[in-house]
């Protein structure tokens, strides 16, 4: 039995052990000196009263022992007791600092639901996780790179987990079986195929963690736009596609560029949805464009289906199932 105890009491936590220790003592002297002093100590728990108040230093002077063994008893109570006693508070200080210097580091499992999941630490993911800020986001945010040393933002809302994230362990760690979505950036480090492959094996490791989590993939190539899809992406990005259409347009017309990237800007205070097409079954897209903008709000195109068509012509027909694509002001 005894053996069995020392089993359960070795692997608790240091500073449990200590203050389970620190106790033992100070209620065994605390109850032995009232045995040996009745006349001064009335009860148990003046004892026990008297030797927390020795132990912790404080020493009131409200009880005292008047006898030899007394006395004895409280120089033992100081060497053991007050000893324990503060190996506890240093303990317990070493383990808050631990404990916060891990989670700055993302050694630390988060343990909320409902978050969204950023993997990579570059200009975009930077970028992203500012303005989640800037707008008073309320939920929580996870970033996971293994080659951040520590967690680059300050603020509660954003939590680092540091590892390779296309391991389980990684993922797990972030609580990947909870999370609302998940955004895979490109890694820039790496060659552009390296980097697609990187992502596309990431996210085929958090599908076969959460396979109902939404992802959103950026690819760099173009021809691996289609495995991403294939492993799992609900939405691809192919980032270098966008940056050389804007590119090329800039090498073609002037202005026209500055005008669409001030447009870009622009949307950083309003937000692109989706919505349903139900209200507008078998209207006209002009219609529907008229009552979209009596709600502050602009009808951009149609998706129906895998094809998506910017502003379609006024007597475009909505069908069920079809998907609008919407400039709706910021909340």
């Amino acid at each position: 039995m005894s053996h069995h105890f020392y089993h359960i009491f070795a692997r608790l936590p240091m500073f449990f052990r200590i203050l389970l220790m620190a106790l033992t003592v100070i209620l065994t002297l605390g109850i032995i000196v009232t045995f040996i002093e009745p006349e001064t100590f009335h009860t148990i728990f003046d004892g026990i009263w008297w030797a927390i108040i020795t132990a912790s230093t404080v020493g009131y002077g409200d009880i005292v022992p008047q006898t030899t063994a007394g006395k004895i008893t409280g120089i033992v109570l100081i060497f053991f007791g007050a000893g324990f006693l503060s190996a506890y508070l240093i303990s317990l200080a070493t383990s808050a600092v631990t404990r916060q210097t891990d989670f700055l580091e993302g050694k630390v499992a988060f343990k909320g639901k409902d978050h969204i999941v950023i993997i990579g630490w570059n200009e975009r993911s930077r970028e992203v996780i500012h303005k989640f800020l800037e707008f008073h986001y309320k939920g929580s945010i996870v970033l996971i790179d293994e080659t951040l040393k520590k967690n680059p933002f300050s603020d509660y809302h954003v939590q680092f987990i540091q590892g390779r994230s296309h391991t389980d362990q990684t993922l797990l760690k972030a609580n990947i079986e909870d999370a609302s979505k998940v955004l895979i950036t490109a890694d820039q480090n790496r060659d552009e195929l390296q980097a697609d492959m990187n992502t596309i094996l990431t996210l085929l490791a958090i599908k076969g963690c959460n396979n109902t989590v939404p992802c959103v993939v950026e690819v760099l190539t173009a021809e691996q736009a289609a495995n991403a899809k294939r492993a799992g992406a609900d939405i691809v990005i192919q980032s270098n596609n966008i940056t050389s259409s804007v590119m090329l347009n800039s090498l073609k017309t002037e202005g026209r560029v500055e005008s669409l990237l001030s447009l870009l800007e622009q949307l950083d205070g309003s937000r692109i949805v989706s919505r349903s097409s139900e209200p507008f079954i078998n209207k006209k897209f002009n219609d529907a464009s008229k009552i979209l903008l009596e709600e502050d709000s602009i009808l951009l195109g149609i998706k129906r289906g895998a094809n998506t068509t910017v502003n379609p012509p006024p007597d475009f027909i909505i069908k069920d199932h079809d998907v609008l694509i919407v400039i709706t002001p910021a909340s």
